[in-house]
């Protein structure tokens, strides 16, 4: 059976639109969406049933976390625990944006939902699709890329019909993300002035840098 597609406007989602894609989160589905990099699947990070979804989904390996998304830095705090200034640097600087932070996972993630790393990698898209999904469901979304594995990401909303529509019950429809780069991705889970950078993408390497030692 085919993937829905519900077409969303990607600067002024509708309301009822965004309900809608809600109430499937609600109910353990995964959902197909734009970002502001690439299309992504979005789930109920705490609904374990649909976290092992993705992984089945995309033959996702086990032990690899599930970026998550959320709408505000304070958000991000509710999810985090032992956050640094070098976090607050970053976030500052780079949000809404294309970098993804991985940081100590709070209590109210389950172990299962950080790939039993204790760590989670969240950030606040410049999208307004995923942003106004999350504040309407009141937790964060995954955003996992929305392709097989080995297979290309997906900037459009055919692509990810076209690689997993016979898999996912919805596929939002928001338009090209225009997107070229992936996000990256810095690893601040070893503690203050303990950072790493696990992949280069839209944001450059010294821009970091220059930004953490600001």
């Amino acid at each position: 059976m085919s993937a829905e597609i519900l077409r969303v406007h990607p600067d002024e989602p509708q309301p009822d639109r965004i309900e809608y894609i809600v109430s499937c989160l609600r109910a353990g589905k995964v959902v197909g969406m734009p970002t502001d990099t690439f299309y992504g699947l979005a789930v109920d990070p705490v609904n374990l049933h649909a976290v092992e979804q993705i992984y089945a989904i995309k033959g996702r390996q086990q032990h690899k976390p599930l970026s998550l998304l959320v709408a505000t830095v304070a958000q991000a705090y509710e999810l985090a625990r032992d956050l640094e200034a070098s976090f607050d640097r970053l976030a500052e600087r780079f949000w809404p944006g294309p970098l993804t932070l991985i940081v100590r996972a709070g209590t109210r993630l389950p172990l299962r939902s950080t790939a039993n790393t204790g760590n989670v990698a969240i950030r606040v898209p410049d999208a307004a699709i995923p942003r106004a999904v999350v504040e309407a469901f009141g937790l964060p979304i995954t955003a996992t890329a929305a392709n097989l594995q080995g297979a290309p990401e997906c900037t459009y909303a055919a692509c990810v019909r076209d690689q997993i529509g016979d898999r996912i019950p919805l596929i939002v429809d928001g338009g090209p993300t225009g997107g070229s780069l992936p996000t990256t991705i810095v690893d601040l889970s070893g503690g203050e002035n303990h950072w790493e950078i696990l992949r280069e993408g839209a944001i450059p390497t010294h821009e970091i840098v220059m930004a953490l030692q600001g």
